[in-house]
C-alpha cells in the first residue's frame, strides 16, 4: 500500500497549528567537513568537503545571540563543528553572552588529526568542560558491529576512547552539571524502538562492558533525505519506508516538531526552518530571502514554516528531533 506523502495535508487534516511558537535556539551549522562519511548522514559530509562558515558570518550570528534574549541556546552542527578554525572562539564568545552551548560531537574527532591541519583535538574533552558545553554525540549502537557498519571501521572503539575521556573531565557523570548525551538512530529503514527503553539497555551495557556513563539518549528516525533516500532508493525500498512514516504519523508528535522553536543557519548564513530543510536548500522565504545579515525576530515569528515528504520523519511514532522524541 502506498501513501499520499503531503505533509500540509496531513497536518491541515488533523486541524494542526504547526506555526512558529518560540525561537529559542540558533542551530548553526559551521562546517560541511568531517572526519567521518556515515552511511546515514543527512548532511552528506565527509573529509573531502571544504564548506566553512566564515568570520564575517560567525560574527553576525554572536551579534544576533546578544542581541535577542529570547535565543537563549546555541546548537553548533556540522560536519564535525569542530573542524571550523573558528569553533573555539564561537563558543567562548556565546558563553560571554550567558548562552547555553550545545555541539554536536561524533566523538571520534577527539582522536583524529584535524584533517587538513592534521593538529590534535585531544584537547576538546577540556575545553567542553572549561566552556559548561553540553555535549551531543552519535553512538548508532552499543556494539561494534552495528556501529562499525553505519559509520566505519574502527569508529565503536574510538567512540568507547572518547567517552571515557570526557567522563575523565566530568560528563555524563551525576552531580557534575557537565551533560553528554547520546544520539541513537536506528541501522536501518525501520523506526526505532522506545527511547525510555533504549536508554535503559545502552546504559547497562555501556557500563558493564566499558565503565562508561552518559546522561540522556535522544533517539532520532532516519530522514529520507540525501545519503539515506540513496541507500533506500538502491535497495529499492523508499516507498516502503516512506509508507512506514506515514502510517505512524502522530498528530501529538506534530505539535512538537523542533522547527516550532528554532532557525537553522547554513554555513554561508542563510536561513532554514530546520537542519533538513537546509540541507534540501528550502530557505525561509517571505517576499525575501532570509539570512543572519537581514535576521527580523518577529518577521520569523511569523513566517509559515516549509515542509515537504521528509517531515514525516519528524512525526512518526513518539516523534523525532534533535533533542529525540517529542511526543
Amino acid at each position: 500500500m502506498s501513501f499520499e506523502y503531503s505533509f500540509r495535508s496531513k497536518i491541515d487534516k488533523h486541524k494542526l497549528s504547526c506555526n512558529p511558537v518560540a525561537i529559542d535556539t540558533l542551530q548553526v551549522n559551521i562546517t560541511r567537513l568531517c572526519n567521518q562519511a556515515c552511511k546515514h548522514c543527512h548532511v552528506n559530509a565527509s573529509p573531502k568537503r571544504k564548506e566553512q562558515m566564515n568570520e564575517k558570518t560567525i560574527l553576525k550570528c554572536l551579534e544576533i545571540l546578544n542581541k535577542y534574549d529570547q535565543i537563549k541556546n546555541l546548537d553548533l552542527t556540522g560536519g564535525a563543528p569542530e573542524l571550523n578554525p573558528m569553533f573555539d572562539f564561537f563558543v567562548t564568545e556565546a558563553r560571554k553572552a550567558k548562552k547555553h552551548v550545545m555541539v554536536r560531537h561524533n566523538l571520534t574527532v577527539t582522536l583524529d588529526q584535524h584533517p587538513l591541519t592534521k593538529n590534535s583535538m585531544e584537547y576538546l574533552p577540556r575545553f567542553f568542560r572549561e566552556n559548561k558545553v553540553e555535549v551531543v554525540s552519535s553512538l548508532p549502537y552499543y556494539q561494534k558491529f552495528f556501529t562499525d557498519n553505519q559509520r566505519g571501521k574502527g569508529v565503536f572503539e574510538k567512540s568507547i576512547e572518547s567517552i571515557k575521556l570526557l567522563n575523565k573531565e566530568g560528563f555524563g557523570i551525576g552531580g557534575t552539571g557537565l551533560q553528554l548525551n547520546l544520539v541513537y538512530n536506528p541501522a536501518g529503514a525501520f523506526l526505532p524502538a522506545s527511547q525510555c527503553e533504549l536508554k535503559s539497555r545502552f546504559q547497562s551495557e555501556l557500563e558493564t562492558k566499558f565503565g562508561i556513563y552518559f546522561n540522556d539518549l535522544y533517539v532520532i528516525t532516519n530522514m529520507p533525505i540525501n545519503r539515506f533516500k540513496m541507500e533506500l532508493e538502491r535497495k529499492g525500498c523508499l516507498t516502503e519506508y516512506m509508507d512506514k512514516l506515514v502510517q505512524a504519523f502522530n498528530p501529538s508528535a506534530a505539535e512538537g516538531i523542533m522547527c516550532r522553536n528554532l532557525i537553522s543557519v547554513g554555513y554561508d548564513g542563510k536561513l532554514y526552518d530546520c537542519d533538513f530543510n537546509q540541507m534540501l536548500g528550502m530557505q525561509i522565504k517571505n517576499g525575501k530571502e532570509y539570512t543572519v545579515f537581514n535576521f527580523d525576530f518577529d518577521e520569523l515569528m511569523n513566517r509559515d514554516i516549509k515542509f515537504d515528504s521528509h517531515c514525516f520523519g519528524c512525526t512518526a511514532g513518539s516523534g523525532s528531533s534533535c533533542g529525540g522524541e517529542t511526543a
